[in-house]
């Protein structure tokens, strides 16, 4: 929250620049880059999008959502780091003994996974969103097996499996003391107590839901930059705050998305926003099957072998670039640019340390 706070302001330091041809100035503050800030994903989510574009096969893609049920995200939100683990742990076994299970499609598959833990109303949500090209390499790494046209495994299967593995895996868990349980759960710390709050779960049908596939490789990637490097809310969907009230937009899921407004106390606000904050280092983007990072280059070249197509072409810029620079090359779009006349660039004339003030002009402040 600190990181947050501080962002774009004197706290961190910046610069000011200066209009070549028209001589307007402004002043840019530096960012903080924390990856929960909503305005500091940009840069780092088009690099991310440029990589990704040699990881894409020619080949239909499926969105496939892995949710945790109510009672399981209470206990997540106590142990976030063990439980958000397991959540992809037992996704990635589902998905790829399905996969892999001659009945259904018989192949070594490969997909993305993305950690989201937040609804529209930015109360906890823990869910995966995978990313799947439409089938895989046979066993014996000499065919490529595809998925039927718009159907790529069938989600019941995928959901039963789900269920059994996380659970067991939760068990597990628990059984070593890698579970903290405090408050409300405290009482759950009783194997006894554990096993009877889990035993409606255990009953119930976990969702895990596909969303229609995709067109092609150059969706794919529109969708991604979606998804990959969001935080619980953006900045777009603030509408007003007035008599220590935010008024943001949301869509209402259980009511056909049907567009929505939420007015919250400023504290209950931010507390939502926070419930979202990742462990330390935690890694809410990963890559399995052949898109693992180890095998990644030499599994999607026998992909690409297999599919009778040419590796794709990337083209990298001649020379190390600044940010500036970096961000027109991955997204087309000039940071450079004269807001005002649209006819010059705007150049760096001072620099400012954290916590001071551009001199700016004689007798005046910044």
């Amino acid at each position: 929250m600190n990181a947050i706070e501080r962002c774009r302001t004197a706290a961190l330091g910046g610069h000011v620049e200066q209009c070549d041809a028209c001589g307007h100035q402004r002043i840019a503050f530096n960012s903080c880059r924390n990856r929960h800030c909503p305005k500091c994903q940009s840069l780092v989510r088009a690099q991310w999008l440029e990589d990704r574009q040699a990881d894409l096969i020619p080949v239909e893609y499926f969105h496939v959502v892995f949710t945790l049920p109510e009672a399981v995200a209470a206990i997540a939100y106590q142990n976030k780091a063990v439980v958000y683990g397991l959540l992809f742990r037992a996704t990635a076994e589902t998905l790829r003994t399905i996969a892999a299970d001659p009945k259904h499609l018989g192949a070594e598959i490969g997909f993305i996974a993305i950690l989201h833990t937040w609804g529209q109303n930015l109360l906890h949500h823990p869910h995966l969103h995978c990313l799947v090209p439409g089938g895989g390499v046979s066993a014996d790494g000499e065919r490529w097996i595809s998925c039927r046209p718009g159907f790529f495994l069938p989600v019941r299967v995928l959901s039963r499996l789900f269920r059994r593995l996380f659970l067991e895996q939760l068990q597990r868990a628990f059984d070593a003391g890698d579970l903290h349980l405090y408050l409300a759960l405290e009482e759950l710390q009783a194997p006894a107590a554990f096993a009877r709050y889990l035993a409606p779960v255990r009953k119930t049908e976990w969702v895990v839901y596909a969303k229609p596939p995709f067109g092609g490789p150059q969706q794919v990637l529109e969708y991604l930059g979606r998804y990959t490097h969001r935080v619980a809310i953006s900045n777009n969907r603030l509408i007003n705050f007035a008599d220590d009230q935010v008024c943001f937009r949301w869509k209402d899921y259980r009511h056909e998305s049907h567009p929505k407004v939420m007015q919250l106390a400023a504290d209950e606000f931010i507390r939502r926003f926070l419930l979202h904050v990742l462990p330390s280092s935690f890694q809410r983007i990963r890559h399995y099957g052949f898109l693992a990072n180890r095998y990644r280059a030499v599994k999607l070249e026998r992909c690409l072998e297999l599919l009778a197509e040419p590796a794709p072409i990337i083209p990298v810029p001649d020379a190390p670039l600044d940010y500036r620079d970096r961000y027109q090359w991955l997204t087309g779009k000039s940071l450079r640019d004269c807001p005002k006349c649209g006819q010059g660039h705007m150049v760096c004339i001072e620099t400012f340390l954290p916590g001071t003030l551009p001199r700016g002009p004689p007798g005046e402040r910044v």
